[in-house]
């Protein structure tokens, strides 16, 4: 799997990289140069008599700036490098970048490589319009808002429409966060050093960062393995789907037993259904209010059926108890909570079914409303548990502000799973998975035209699915999103983002694992 780091982790990489192993810092910096100007040949070729704008800053990305014109005049290119403050306030490796490509733009050989310092407003206007910027303004220690002669700088940038490449991170991003206040470089490329950065995978930072390609600079691959609080980025690569022997049948290959569905919500327990055996269970089981027993087995021709008593209102009643017991039996894991609605006699079954039914389980939608104030429930399990809120739901579990949630979703599933002792699934985009030790997974497939009623009935049919095939909460959950994500986006190729139902997805699930299966 692919890692993300967070600022700290990277410095420390690079600290222990230059202090342990006695890796000069000035030679870090010289491959992560060599290396951009090579992804930036690979897409903008031939580079020779293009116009390049280089925006520098005072420190470090500055100083991979300061070496990436060095390599760019040598390959003809016509260079203008901006430093964003004096020259007299660049320090250390950056220095020595610095005073080097100086004397280039001051030998007048044949080279056409020009240099400027603008430390107050006013240095960006009546430029023309170059071929390509390279954005070396911030490195991956930016936090804040940008301001004052760096916005104007990052205003320009954005404006010129020029191909625009940033070194290591689009200036304006949190690496940590993806988070952007204000203003931040809006970039096609990003040449990142050494580890991709959570930053340009989450939040506002996904828009900034265009294609993200990892450099290798130097620094030992053993040092790239944080110690705790991992993040992965997952790939088709890192799904293995449970194989089949020639002898295998349907109760072999992964029961799983639904409840779902009331009188008002009829869709959610057929796309889940529906979703848990595409997925490659060999048999599902639907529990349902009696009331809804003729439409489902109408439209579900391989999905057996089990009525369930119901409420007033349509609803799962408390007497269903002993049946969803005796079906929780005969299955590998259960689902409970699509379409289920509020109604507290049935809160008060999802709840007691938790208690009492000792098998995995995916609790989603109204499943999780029926356990929020009571979620010593899930701490208290001890069979896996997965849960897959979104914002909103994740708050009314926990008491945090949905906004916070949305916004340091890495944060807020890693403390939920913690806290719940289960596998949590925190729909978004991008939607992030972490299992209760704190490792997180962080989904690389989906679209905006996943934003649609049902889809989340999909993914809770597919994780199911997984579950019961053999595959542990973990990966199913993380493998469930990413396999969900890609039917959406198979399907979008079809039918357009804006157009995307959730049934469309479900559609593609057999294309998505076949991908994957490749």
């Amino acid at each position: 799997m692919q890692l993300l780091t967070t600022t700290e982790q990277m410095q420390e990489f690079d600290r222990t990289a230059i202090t342990r192993y006695r890796i000069p810092g000035l030679l870090l910096m010289e491959n992560a140069g060599r290396a951009f100007v090579a992804e930036l040949e690979a897409r903008c070729s031939p580079l020779a008599s293009k116009h390049v704008v280089i925006v520098c800053g005072k420190g470090n990305n500055g100083g991979d700036g300061f070496v990436i014109a060095r390599h760019l005049v040598n390959m003809g290119c016509r260079i203008d490098v901006v430093l964003l403050g004096r020259r007299r306030d660049v320090r250390g490796d950056a220095l020595t970048n610095l005073q080097s490509a100086l004397k280039l733009a001051g030998a007048k050989r044949g080279v056409d490589f020009r240099f400027a310092e603008v430390v107050s407003g006013g240095g960006f206007k009546g430029r023309s319009r170059p071929d390509i910027v390279v954005d070396a303004i911030f490195g991956t220690g930016f936090a804040g808002r940008v301001e004052g002669t760096q916005k104007e700088a990052i205003d320009w940038i954005n404006s010129t429409g020029a191909f625009i490449a940033s070194v290591d991170i689009a200036s304006g991003v949190h690496a940590s966060t993806g988070q952007v206040e204000g203003k931040a470089v809006r970039a096609h490329l990003t040449v990142t050093m050494a580890a991709a950065k959570i930053g340009q995978y989450i939040g506002a930072g996904r828009d900034h960062s265009g294609e993200v390609v990892v450099a290798d600079i130097g620094i030992p691959y053993f040092l790239l393995r944080p110690s705790r609080r991992q993040v992965y980025r997952v790939g088709a690569s890192d799904l293995v789907l449970p194989a089949r022997t020639l002898s295998a049948h349907k109760y072999s290959v992964g029961k799983v037993f639904v409840v779902a569905g009331s009188r008002d919500f009829s869709g959610a327990p057929l796309m889940c259904a529906q979703a848990a055996l595409r997925s490659g269970a060999g048999a599902v089981i639907l529990g349902v209010p009696r009331c809804l027993q003729e439409t489902m087995a109408r439209k579900l021709t391989e999905v057996i059926v089990a009525p369930l008593e119901e409420t007033g209102d349509g609803t799962v009643a408390s007497s269903a108890f002993e049946r969803i017991r005796e079906k929780s039996q005969w299955a590998d894991v259960v689902v409970v909570g699509p379409g289920l609605s509020r109604n507290e006699e049935t809160d008060a079954v999802v709840r007691k079914t938790l208690t009492a039914v000792e098998k995995p389980v995916v609790l989603d939608a109204d499943g999780l409303n029926a356990v929020a104030g009571a979620t010593a429930i899930l701490k208290g399990r001890k069979c896996d548990t997965i849960i897959t809120p979104h914002a909103g739901e994740l708050s009314r579990l926990t008491g945090g502000n949905p906004r916070e949630i949305d916004e340091y979703r890495i944060d807020a599933a890693r403390k939920a799973a913690r806290l719940f002792r289960s596998t949590v699934l925190l729909k978004g985009a991008p939607t992030v998975t972490s299992d209760p030790e704190g490792v997180v997974y962080v989904n690389s497939t989906g679209n905006p035209g996943m934003a649609t009623i049902g889809s989340g009935d999909v993914l809770t049919g597919l994780i199911a699915g997984l579950i019961a095939q053999g595959m542990s909460a973990t990966a199913s959950a993380s493998g469930g999103a990413y396999l969900h994500g890609k039917a959406g986006d198979l399907a979008a190729v079809r039918f357009g983002q804006r157009s995307l139902l959730a049934l469309d997805i479900l559609a593609h699930i057999p294309d998505a694992i076949r991908s994957v299966e490749k």
